[in-house]
């Protein structure tokens, strides 16, 4: 039992560990009969700059990275551009109070990437962004007096066509039709190419799926993905999308329902059941069977295939709010980007020079 004099005794910080750890050991001691294994949480440790502030700046540092942000790719990034700044504020002297609109001007403005060029306009909003968040944050909690990020301007910005390159018809089905279906890998790749084609779903969707989540209402077979932000979103396979699934089923352990759909495997091609592909897995699995093909590696990723559907479907005149339906955009201009029927245009309009 924690002593409720003992705690008033200790500072802030050390009573979070301590109540985390008196809550979790008894977890522990419950669950010691059924064997399950029980994660301990321990909070994160701040930079300097917030452990001189005071009790409420660390603790508003660890509650923000540690309970408001759910995404982790998200949460990695935020704290990364939090920690540079700090770091940063550091190498200067300069006390968390006294962060101010114009350093954090200088500090976006003399930004670098690795090799020692200018950050990209993106990273920079990113950077912006997650600052912006954090001093709220911390205004929220005392810590600081004013938010000095909220008055600063990001660079300005403007994309009417994003940078993903997408594959030909032909090249997709080149891709498909090279893939050695005669083993479980070869299946199982089959069917994860298959689903960034015909649901044009992103990676980490498909990396989240649950044998559960490939199921049929009666009339057909569909997938529950887990998208960005949260969203669950029902797709319908296609025919030869659900055939690539089933056959990769098939040809697999049979499984629990809660097991990952599709899972890693020995190097032999046994099947580990609980182990799900990792979203590093896939891009590495499909850079692979690009370099088989001959097709540009380097330049194709696993979203390739998400401006390729979308290129097709409007190719084919399919109503934009029906493809921005599918890629689950919020705005239809978001949907446009990934759009590379301009490319083409262009390519025609110039081989016309007639000179």
């Amino acid at each position: 039992m924690l002593q409720a004099n003992v705690l008033l005794d200790k500072p802030l910080t050390s009573v979070i560990k301590d109540v985390i750890k008196h809550v979790f050991t008894h977890m522990k001691e419950d669950n010691a009969a059924t064997s399950h294994a029980v994660l301990v949480i321990e909070p994160i440790e701040p930079p300097a700059a917030i452990l001189s502030a005071g009790t409420s700046a660390r603790f508003a540092y660890q509650e923000f990275f540690q309970a408001s942000i759910e995404n982790p790719h998200t949460r990695r990034a935020y704290r990364h551009a939090v920690d540079c700044l700090l770091d940063w504020c550091r190498k200067r002297d300069v006390a968390l109070p006294q962060v101010s609109p114009w350093l954090i001007g200088e500090y976006l403005g003399g930004l670098r990437d690795r090799c020692g060029e200018p950050l990209s306009k993106p990273s920079r909003k990113l950077h912006l962004a997650a600052l912006r968040h954090f001093f709220d944050h911390l205004v929220l909690r005392h810590a600081v007096s004013l938010n000095p990020a909220a008055s600063v301007r990001g660079p300005r910005h403007s994309v009417v066509e994003g940078r993903t390159p997408a594959l030909s018809v032909a090249q997709v089905r080149q891709l498909l039709a090279k893939i050695d279906v005669q083993t479980l890998v070869g299946l199982r790749d089959r069917a994860i190419i298959g689903v960034l084609i015909y649901t044009a779903v992103r990676v980490g969707a498909i990396a989240k799926l649950r044998r559960r989540d490939f199921f049929t209402d009666g009339r057909q077979w569909l997938f529950r993905f887990d998208e960005k932000g949260g969203k669950e979103r029902i797709i319908p396979a296609r025919h030869d999308l659900e055939g690539f699934v089933r056959e990769y089923l098939t040809a697999a352990e049979d499984a629990p329902p809660a097991t990952p759909l599709f899972v890693s495997l020995r190097r032999g091609g046994t099947a580990l059941p609980h182990a799900p592909v990792h979203p590093g897995d896939i891009l590495r699995m499909v850079k692979r069977r690009l370099r088989r093909c001959g097709l540009p590696a380097d330049s194709l990723s696993c979203h390739s295939f998400r401006a390729t559907t979308i290129t097709n479907l409007l190719e084919q005149g399919v109503p934009l709010e029906d493809v921005q339906h599918l890629a689950g955009h919020a705005d239809p201009r978001t949907t446009r980007l990934y759009d590379r029927r301009r490319r083409e245009v262009t390519r025609n309009i110039v081989e016309r020079i007639a000179i």
